[in-house]
């Protein structure tokens, strides 16, 4: 595998770049340190998003995050998917480029719109590593991956789910997108009260490898009335998001985050506000 593990980054803090932001960002060029955008929407060669996206990447450095590698599928890897990734990397040089541990694909052909939640076990791991590697070996550079939030699972797993990623990422040379949010999601659906599941997001976050992380992301979660917590990015990072946040950067030194914010996009002003208190949490 050519590629290696990401090295440590200065602390810097981004922004989702969506649609309905591009115009004013480009005429206000607030202080970020980078923007992050979702790899698929930008696979098409040319036309009005190539041209907003390249206006981007002149003002600041670029993350690309992608939703449909579906990395720890059985049915294998999307060669189409990963030739279009490769060309939009050759043509925008992110920062990073990320993707998720989670399955999709089918042997029917059939592709999920959706981050399934893979089994944490050997075979699981050797199936993700050889994945990540052919996909690394094409881009010639090293992914995040990041962890999902997961509403199934699968009986009989016989790794815990921070030692995984740590042999994941010690294993392919990839690196780790923490979410935290998603950690505090699972807990909280786990049966936990917020309180007690920011403590066990916590535990999480101890048990990884300390050099492996190489981005965090944070986000809202919604509460439905039935009581399952659903990871919608559609509102402001919760308290507990935060102070496991602040746990994370002690526990790992100061890291790369990123606000993320896809439903109920609000004003730039909002999500410029929740970039600012994570930048004064890494300050």
């Amino acid at each position: 595998m050519t590629a290696t593990q990401p090295l440590p980054a200065e602390p810097c803090v981004g922004i989702g770049w969506r649609q309905p932001h591009y115009e004013q960002l480009l005429a206000e060029r607030p202080a970020l340190g980078f923007l992050e955008v979702h790899s698929e929407n930008f696979f098409a060669d040319g036309g009005i998003t190539q041209a907003v996206l390249a206006a981007g990447r002149e003002a600041y450095d670029i993350s690309l995050h992608g939703v449909g590698l579906a990395l720890g599928s059985a049915a294998g890897l999307d060669a189409t998917h990963v030739e279009q990734l490769v060309r939009l990397v050759e043509r925008v040089q992110p920062r990073w480029v990320s993707d998720h541990a989670c399955f999709a694909r089918v042997g029917s052909g059939l592709h999920a719109a959706d981050l399934l939640p893979i089994p944490f076990n050997d075979e699981s791991l050797a199936l993700m590593v050889e994945h990540i590697g052919r996909v690394q070996d094409r881009l010639r550079r090293p992914l995040l991956i990041e962890n999902i939030s997961a509403y199934v699972g699968w009986a009989g797993d016989t790794l815990a789910e921070p030692e995984f990623f740590n042999l994941l990422t010690e294993r392919s040379g990839c690196g780790l997108l923490l979410d935290v949010n998603n950690l505090v999601v699972n807990a909280r659906n786990a049966g936990h009260a917020p309180a007690a599941a920011a403590q066990e997001a916590m535990r999480w976050v101890d048990a990884i490898r300390p050099g492996s992380v190489g981005e965090i992301h944070l986000a809202g979660h919604a509460e439905r009335d039935d009581g399952l917590v659903i990871d919608d990015h559609g509102s402001a990072v919760r308290e507990e998001v935060w102070q496991v946040y602040r746990h994370a950067l002690r526990r790992l030194g100061p890291v790369p985050t990123l606000i993320e914010w896809d439903t109920a996009v609000p004003p730039l002003a909002v999500l410029l506000a929740e970039a600012g208190r994570a930048r004064a949490c890494l300050q």
